[in-house]
């Protein structure tokens, strides 16, 4: 499979560039995130735009969040990026979507495809990163699961993709850079190997923006094809706070500023706190600020079994700060139906905590 994949022609993106305004998004996981130091790919690529387009004013709109995949990233598409009017939106989750079912990971894909094509504004391009999962399958020249899975969406939907892990790998090969200039801990990338996706994105953008001939845009474009999956999450939203019930100490407080991928958490630490709410949908999915001080929980579904949570801390999870999703059902008959939740310590070693901080309640119909 070639590194860089041309399917569309960023009509659209040039258009904008001409006008002098262009909104860039990009949505992924830690790879993909926003550091402290600037250095992961994202920020070459947008110092690119800056500097091959000097009269145009660029707009950042990074979305990507650590250690989250595409089944939260479609409930934060709204609020993230189609509310910021991202006109170029770069989507990195074959990483982070790894070890998620083949199913849910594609119903998830598909519907976050499909909510920014809706509106015929944005334009995507996947970008596919690595991860040392990935090694078998690449050093015997074949194309990792996740990824090819995102190709068929990406060759049904006609959108460009970009294999940075790809290309950073034939660079190690050459002799370019060593591994551990690349990916010290097999997933993170460092400056330089930052940079080895960076410039990856920018010869594809280099080819698509400045030497590509223009083409008459085809009237076609704007429609949305079928999909391919029928029970894609496509159609999803959340539930307002004001829509629970809730029996104990609660708060409804602005999120703290660290946590930037809400607006409010709903917030207790209060052993025996419970809530309630009703809904219509064919799933439930809850997202938390995660952490070894969180609380678990235990929930009844419409009246259902009691499930008490027993969610893994690995090493690197800090006491909080994780925007987690945790999923109470995605398979449900279409309908209304009732949730009940009451908060418990994890009575184990590792939970340190009782912190439950409640940050999107999302419905998938």
């Amino acid at each position: 499979m070639e590194t860089i994949q041309l399917r569309n022609r960023l009509t659209q993106v040039k258009s904008k560039l001409q006008a002098g305004q262009l909104t860039l998004g990009f949505i992924g996981g830690s790879i993909t995130a926003d550091s402290r130091v600037m250095a992961n790919w994202p920020e070459p690529v947008a110092r690119w735009f800056v500097e091959t387009f000097p009269h145009a004013r660029i707009t950042v709109e990074n979305a990507a969040i650590g250690a989250t995949g595409s089944d939260l990233a479609v409930f934060r598409a709204d609020r993230d990026l189609i509310n910021h009017q991202c006109d170029l939106i770069f989507i990195e989750f074959a990483v982070n979507d790894y070890n998620t079912p083949s199913e849910q990971r594609m119903k998830a894909r598909e519907g976050l495809i499909r909510k920014l094509l809706a509106d015929g504004r944005s334009e995507l391009v996947f970008i596919y990163t690595y991860c040392q999962k990935m090694y078998e399958d690449m050093s015997q020249g074949k194309v990792p699961a996740s990824i090819a899975e995102f190709e068929e969406l990406a060759e049904h939907y006609g959108i460009s993709t970009v294999w940075v892990g790809q290309h950073a790998w034939q660079e190690m090969k050459k002799g370019r850079m060593t591994w551990d200039e690349w990916l010290p801990d097999g997933l993170h990338p460092t400056h330089r190997g930052s940079l080895s996706y960076g410039h990856c994105v920018i010869d594809y953008l280099a080819k698509e923006l400045l030497t590509a001939p223009d083409l008459e845009r085809d009237i076609t474009s704007n429609l949305l094809a079928a999909p391919l999956n029928s029970n894609h999450w496509g159609h999803v939203s959340t539930l307002s706070f004001d829509e629970v019930q809730l029996d104990g100490p609660w708060m409804t407080r602005r999120a703290a500023a660290h946590i930037s991928w809400v607006d409010q958490i709903l917030s207790t630490s209060a052993i025996g706190a419970k809530l309630s709410f009703s809904f219509s949908g064919k799933g439930l999915a809850l997202a938390f600020d995660f952490g070894k001080k969180s609380a678990e929980f235990t929930y009844k579904l419409d009246g259902g079994p009691a499930i008490t949570t027993c969610r893994d801390r690995p090493n690197w999870c800090e006491d909080g700060g994780w925007f987690r999703i945790y999923w109470i059902a995605d398979d449900l008959k279409d309908g209304l139906h009732h949730m009940e939740l009451e908060v418990v310590h994890g009575n184990r070693e590792e939970c340190t905590g009782t912190n439950f901080h409640l940050g999107l309640i999302g419905i998938v119909k």
